[in-house]
């Protein structure tokens, strides 16, 4: 039995699951058939990942999984008994928050995938300043209880400062928060916004590009499914394609792998997609240098 913990919602989650049964499946292993997938989700709020690891526990599963965000790693790593593989993805950086001892060497009964979305911000700002030269006043969008939260703001603030434009940072810890934010980014009449790739604003991406759109915001987001669902920019490594390597190592450690023996994996399949459609409704002519660079453009 797999316990599966998803820091982000079911509905949301729907194309990493598609992409981790896929690379279960090329480890030979198919849910209901030879294994059985035992699913909780957070929804985004991280007060509930310790609660929900313990009941994937009580249920003595074979391998953990954890994925939907770096906190998912983070809370159920101290619940999980040393004698049961963990296998996880993650944005943040594994050997500095301590999950492992090192990327070739894990150690311990823990190894995964990570795909590095949450050490882009500099990319990110960078693209955005292509797409907007004008734009002096960049708003930063995030969730203060993200384990990455603290380092993606440095990041953040570092490029900025390199590019000579000031970066205006809001939070938001909730569903709730999100209105306050925008409002406080529109009486900063900040140009443009970048926003952190947290499991609480993927669970809200409706919400969140609804807002961007009526206050006239162009954004940049760190998962291609914000693109997809009307996002100006996304820039990050594939979310998709690191989950199928998540049920790749899974599947190997059911086979029997101890996952000290398997290197944490890096991700480095990069994508920027931008939708067209979405910067005709800002007005904004894309530029060619944006246009080279990227990988999809939503028309």
């Amino acid at each position: 039995m797999i316990g599966y913990l998803n820091g982000r919602g079911a509905a949301d989650s729907a194309p990493v699951i598609a992409a981790f049964r896929e690379g279960l499946k090329e480890a030979g292993f198919v849910d209901g058939q030879n294994v059985v997938i035992e699913s909780r989700f957070a929804e985004g709020q991280y007060e509930r990942l310790p609660a929900l690891a313990a009941e994937l526990v009580a249920r003595k599963v074979n391998v953990f999984v954890a994925t939907g965000g770096t906190a998912s790693v983070l809370k159920a790593r101290p619940i999980v008994p040393e004698t049961t593989p963990i296998v996880f993805v993650m944005g943040g950086d594994p050997v500095k928050l301590g999950v492992v001892a090192s990327l070739a060497r894990p150690g311990g009964n823990i190894t995964g995938v990570t795909f590095l979305v949450n050490q882009l911000g500099s990319k990110s700002i960078s693209l955005l300043h292509e797409m907007l030269p004008k734009v002096t006043l960049i708003g930063f969008l995030l969730n203060p209880e993200d384990p990455n939260a603290q380092s993606d703001l440095r990041d953040a603030q570092e490029a900025a400062s390199k590019l000579k434009l000031k970066l205006v940072p809001v939070k938001a810890r909730s569903g709730g928060e999100l209105e306050a934010a925008f409002a406080s980014l529109a009486k900063q009449k900040v140009g443009a916004l970048f926003v952190a790739t947290d499991p609480l604003f993927a669970f809200h991406k409706p919400a969140l590009i609804q807002l961007a759109t009526r206050h006239a915001i162009p954004a940049i987001y760190g998962l291609r499914e914000f693109a997809t669902a009307g996002g100006l920019m996304t820039y990050g490594t594939s979310i998709t394609d690191a989950n199928r390597q998540l049920g790749v190592y899974t599947g190997r450690v059911l086979k029997g792998t101890k996952p000290a023996d398997l290197p944490v994996m890096q991700s480095m399949r990069f994508e920027l997609i931008v939708n067209r459609k979405t910067a005709d409704a800002l007005k904004l002519a894309i530029p060619q240098t944006i246009l080279l660079q990227a990988t999809e453009v939503l028309e």
